[in-house]
Parts: C-alpha cells; structure tokens; sequence
C-alpha cells in the first residue's frame, strides 16, 4: 500500500509545475468540497426546521397515545388496566385520561357570542404540569381554562380575589339534540366560570378550552368512559419502544397505540420527502464533480503511459495499476469531502451558535433565524455518498490503466 499511495500522490499533483491535468484536479476537489459543504448546511437546515415542528406540536400532543379501535371510547373499568400497562414501563412519567370532543362555546361578553370549540376534559393535577397558564389551571368544580387570545378577544378573564371570573356555556352535540326533542323540559346548560388561560400555540389556543374530565363526560355524555389515554416519556425518542411494548401486552382488535409521529404522520412525512429531495438535487453537485474526475484520471492515464508500461515491464499486476488510480480516485473524494466538512460544519455551527442568516417575517414565527440541527447520521451518509460517488468514477480510468500493455506503452512515448 505504500509506495501504490506514494505514486497515486504524486501523479494527483507535481510539485514542480500545475498543469492541465493539476487545474482539472482542483476542480474536481472544489466540486466535492462544494457539493458536501451545500448538503451539511442545508440537511442541517431542514433538520433545524423539522425539530422546531416537532417540538411545538409535541408541546400539543402527547408522546404515546391509546386509543380504542372502534372510536366508542375506553370503558371505565378497562382505564385502570391500561394505566397499569403504562406505568410498568420505566420511560413513561405521566398516564393521564381525557375526554375530548366539539362543543359550543356561549357567552355574553364582547366578541362573538358563540363559537364552536374543541373541549378537552382532563385531570387538573396532570395537565397544569404540561400546560403552561395564566392564573391557576382550575378545571375542578364548573371551571375552565380557555387559550389567551381566546380569552382577551372574547373579553373572558380569569377569576381573581377582586373579581370572579367570565362566565361561558358549553354545549355538546349531544346537549343539542336533546334540546330539539325534548320541548317541554330541555336540559339545563352546562356553565362554567373562567379559572384561566392557557399559552402553547395561536391556533391551538384560539380554539381549544380545558375543562374538568368529570364535566367533559357529563358534557358529552360518555358516563365514565373516557376517549383516550396519554403518556408522556422521559425522553421523546423512546416513543416508538413504548409504543411495540404497549402493543405486545395490549390486545390490537380492541386498542391503538399512537406515538407523537403517527399523531401528524402526513406532515412529518412531508418534511422527511422534501429533505431527501432537496438531498438528492443536492447529489447533482457531487455526481457533476464526480465527471470531473473520470475526466483528469483518464488524462492522468494518457500522460503516464510510459510510467504505467515501466511499472509493469517491471513486474507489476493490473490489480496494482488499478489500485494505484482507484487511490487517487479516494484522495480526491478524501480531500474533496474533507474539505466540503470543514465548511459545512462551520457554516452550521456559526449559524446556529451566532444566527448569521435572520428569518424573513420572523415577527409572525417562533424564531427569527434559521435554526441548525447537525445529525451524525445525515453526517455518514454525506461522506459515504461523496467518497463512493469518487470511487466510482476512478473504476473506468483504473480498468484502462490497467489494460494498457508494457510495449505499447513504452514505444508510444519515443
């Protein structure tokens, strides 16, 4: 291996003079460089983007999720089995159930006077440590806490020690139907007081409220089912082997286990499609610079005919010869992506430690750079692709090299 490299070095570039074949060289190198640098940046870009996603909707939803197949919700008595379940698992911290469903929202305040909204019913104890409320999170005894700009718009705020708090009605299909039928005697309207407001995200607080999961099962009249179970873990990542253990130990006709990615599966494939797109039209860069090289080592092999016919009179092998251009093939790609790494970390690194690019319109966003998240697996596959995209394009000038026959080779240069 030693004097194959020591050759492969020296014909990758001459000291004494550039020429022709030295300036195709460098291009070659600055394409790889250039490819990997634009793929490091903007896969870490996208990879920024699609963990800022993540982590507001994870804010929303819950890490695993059970679920009853067939939409009648989770008997109350089959609630205890499933939280034990749940609780055996060693990631899982908390095992909260809810009752959501539509419901009316009336008021006689400023604002709308009525509004379809989303109510979930829930344990106060559980939710005020994932919520984040203005004022207390009192969904006990007719409370509720609706979003923030829910509350300002509609002018319904939280109770205090000087004043009670606004006063809504809520009013599930359920509750409507009974008022259409029952003429005489229509049921009373569930009303609650305002506790407080919760802050997560715009359009999630413009259109949910939290109320007590007592009241969401009298308002929706579940009894004392209940519409789910949710788990939060220890640590996002381990949301796929909560789901295969719950799945093992729960019967799959009678139960869904959900985690946080299949809960918005559609738009977290779209973000997975389009980085790999972008990966691949960023590939072009590499495989144009990968031309690049079939183009100078064939022009190496033409200069050093009578170097490559010495060796062999010599006495050595086609497989040497090969091995010889297949190394300068890798010390291009090594260099190239080397050099394309350097850039693109730094690039990464200084974007997200120094935010150099600001976010057009980041006064309607959640942040007001591009963000940056390296993976080391993005990482590998960046330098495999690179380094194997160079190897392959030294195959065709390596197999000439090796062909060409000792006296031929000689006599071509006399």
């Amino acid at each position: 291996m030693g004097y194959r490299l020591l050759i492969a070095r020296r014909y990758l570039a001459s000291r004494r003079q550039v020429s022709l074949i030295s300036v195709l060289t460098g291009i070659s190198i600055a394409g790889v460089a250039l490819g990997v640098m634009s793929l490091i940046v903007v896969l870490s870009v996208m990879n920024g983007f699609f963990d800022i996603v993540r982590d507001l909707l994870v804010s929303l939803d819950p890490h695993v999720r059970i679920e009853s197949v067939h939409g009648g919700g989770i008997a109350a008595a089959e609630v205890p089995v499933l939280t034990s379940a749940a609780t055996a698992l060693p990631q899982v911290e908390e095992v909260a159930a809810y009752v959501e469903g539509k419901a009316l929202l009336m008021h006689e305040g400023q604002g709308e006077s009525n509004r379809v909204v989303i109510v979930r019913g829930v344990d106060p104890d559980t939710y005020k440590r994932v919520v984040p409320a203005r004022g207390s999170f009192g969904v006990d005894g007719r409370g509720v806490v609706i979003g923030l700009g829910l509350g300002e718009r509609l002018g319904l705020m939280p109770r205090t020690d000087q004043r009670p708090g606004g006063q809504i009605a809520l009013l599930s299909a359920a509750g409507i139907g009974q008022m259409l039928t029952r003429f005489f005697a229509p049921p009373a309207l569930e009303q609650f007081e305002v506790r407080g407001h919760f802050m997560l995200e715009p359009t999630y607080d413009n259109t949910h409220v939290f109320i007590g999961l007592p009241d969401a099962q009298r308002l929706f009249h579940t009894r004392e089912a209940v519409t789910g179970i949710e788990l939060r873990l220890d640590d996002l990542n381990q949301a796929a082997a909560t789901q295969r253990a719950l799945q093992a130990v729960l019967d799959p006709a009678r139960y869904r286990v959900q985690t946080w990615y299949d809960l918005q599966k559609s738009l977290y494939d779209v973000m997975r499609l389009e980085k790999w797109g972008a990966s691949i039209v960023l590939i072009l860069i590499t495989i144009v610079a990968a031309f690049n090289i079939v183009g100078s080592l064939s022009m190496v092999v033409i200069e050093k005919r009578r170097d490559i016919g010495v060796l062999k009179a010599m006495g050595m092998r086609r497989r040497e010869i090969r091995r010889i251009f297949l190394l300068e093939g890798a010390l291009i790609g090594a260099l190239g992506t080397g050099i394309g790494f350097l850039l693109g970390l730094s690039l990464a690194l200084a974007q997200q430690h120094f935010a150099l690019v600001p976010l057009f319109g980041a006064e309607s966003f959640v942040i007001d750079a591009y963000p940056v998240s390296i993976h080391v697996l993005d990482l590998v596959i960046i330098g495999t692709v690179s380094s194997g995209l160079c190897l392959l394009a030294a195959l065709y000038p390596a197999h000439r090299a090796s062909r060409l026959l000792p006296a031929r080779a000689v006599q071509a240069h006399r």
